[in-house]
């Protein structure tokens, strides 16, 4: 019988307390440091994903520097087999307005750092604020 290796809930509300505000400021490399080297980071813009932990700084560089006052709040967390469910809610500045979106994201721990981190939301109302290139 496998043993459950996540976190629970104050292990996950308390993990967040600490990643979430990472990812304000740009400051890509201290919000790397939460990733194993050997790390993979998807999300919608990156559906196929980026691993690595070279690959992971230089997504989170351009990511960061285009949306650095964004802020990140945890709503909700589930355990889940090797980490949790992170819900989140949003606040993402852009020159045509702010943005609110919420989304879910699953993070996969090992030794205390994600190894794995899919991150779900509606991106369409993002990507109407921002200008045309």
């Amino acid at each position: 019988m496998a043993t459950f290796e996540g976190l629970g809930e104050v292990e996950a509300r308390a993990f967040t307390s600490r990643w979430l505000p990472a990812w304000t400021g740009n400051d890509p490399e201290g919000l790397a440091a939460f990733y194993a080297d050997d790390a993979v980071y998807c999300d919608p813009a990156v559906p196929g994903g980026v691993r690595g932990r070279d690959e992971i700084v230089a997504y989170f560089r351009r990511l960061l520097g285009r949306f650095p006052d964004w802020v990140w709040t945890n709503t909700d967390v589930r355990p889940l087999r090797d980490g949790f469910l992170n819900y989140w809610h949003a606040d993402i500045p852009t020159p045509n307005g702010g943005v609110e979106c919420d989304g879910v994201c699953t993070v996969s721990l090992r030794g205390g750092l994600i190894t794995r981190n899919e991150v779900f939301f509606d991106r369409s109302p993002l990507l109407s604020a921002l200008p045309s290139s």
